[in-house]
Order: C-alpha cells, then sequence, then structure tokens
C-alpha cells in the first residue's frame, strides 16, 4: 500500500508541475504583451551575481493612487493599455469594473508597503552584464486574468535585449 501512495503522490507531482509549464509555455505564446518602463532601484544594483534588480515606473503610480485612495495597501489588479509607442500605460485601479477593447489587467502584488509586479529581477547568462546595461523597457505576456510573465528586456527604443527566445514550432 505505501509503495502505490508514493508512486501514485510521484505521478501527480510530475502531472501538476507539466501542467504548470505547459500553462506557462501557452502564456508566452500566446498572451498579451505589456511593456513596462524601468524606474531606477535605489541603490541601483545593476550587477550581483547575474541577474539584474527590477523596478517599474507603473509601480510609483499604482502606489501614488493606493495612497490617495487612503486605504490600506492591498494586493489588487490595474487596468492598463498601451501608449502610441506600445509602452504599456496606468489608466486606474480595477474596482470590477468592465475594461475598454484597447484596455486590460496587470496583477500587483504589495509587500513591505511597495508596489511589485510579477518579478523584481532579472536573470541572464554570465558574462551578458553589457548587454543589458541599456534595458529602458521589461516585456511581459500576460494572460486574461493578469498574471505577467517578464519574457524579454528592451533598449530604449524597444528592441529585445539578449539571445531570442526559441521559437514554438
Amino acid at each position: 500500500m505505501r509503495k502505490w501512495i508514493i508512486i501514485l503522490t510521484g505521478v501527480a507531482t510530475l502531472a501538476l508541475v507539466n501542467w504548470t509549464i505547459t500553462q506557462r509555455e501557452n502564456q508566452i505564446t500566446n498572451g498579451k504583451v505589456a511593456r513596462l518602463e524601468l524606474a531606477p532601484v535605489d541603490p541601483r544594483s545593476l550587477m550581483q551575481g547575474d541577474y539584474m534588480a527590477l523596478r517599474f515606473q507603473l509601480s510609483n503610480e499604482v502606489q501614488r493612487a493606493i495612497t490617495e485612495k487612503k486605504e490600506d495597501a492591498q494586493d489588487g489588479h490595474l487596468v492598463a493599455k498601451p501608449d502610441a509607442n506600445g509602452i504599456t500605460r496606468y489608466v486606474r485601479l480595477h474596482a470590477g469594473e468592465s475594461l475598454a477593447p484597447d484596455e486590460f489587467l496587470l496583477r500587483y502584488r504589495v509587500r513591505d508597503h511597495q508596489v511589485k509586479f510579477a518579478t523584481n529581477a532579472w536573470f541572464f547568462q554570465e558574462g551578458h552584464a553589457k548587454i543589458y546595461e541599456g534595458a529602458r523597457y521589461g516585456e511581459f505576456r500576460v494572460s486574461p486574468a493578469g498574471e505577467m510573465l517578464l519574457v524579454a528586456m528592451l533598449g530604449k527604443d524597444r528592441e529585445k535585449l539578449g539571445p531570442a527566445l526559441p521559437s514554438t514550432p
């Protein structure tokens, strides 16, 4: 009996991991593109090992909106839309209302009184730090529920920095 429990637990774990991987791959392939402008991180930590510390300008706008509401900061969603250059801009905090066709949701979390998005770091291959020094934007793929996956760093002209992601068949 114990042997079957171990086998079933292993199979269930593998199934869950593969389901999660499939969902993330689907989001990377089909998710809505959101390009967030980087905000300086103080102290700037461009290289600690092989990652770059990130903070996004959009976080400051969400923080300001939360402060103006004078409510306790909690995790939530904001409504965003791309500007003429394809850069994602803050519209408002989401309160359950319907979205315009060009609007979409981004999920944010509040940790240590700071608004954060999916990640606060970009990891890259050892020795590639110079490639990412000029990064100005982070490119995310966003699910319909507002979950974000950081897929690329972009330069000042919104060109992708670093090696391209492998294409899917």
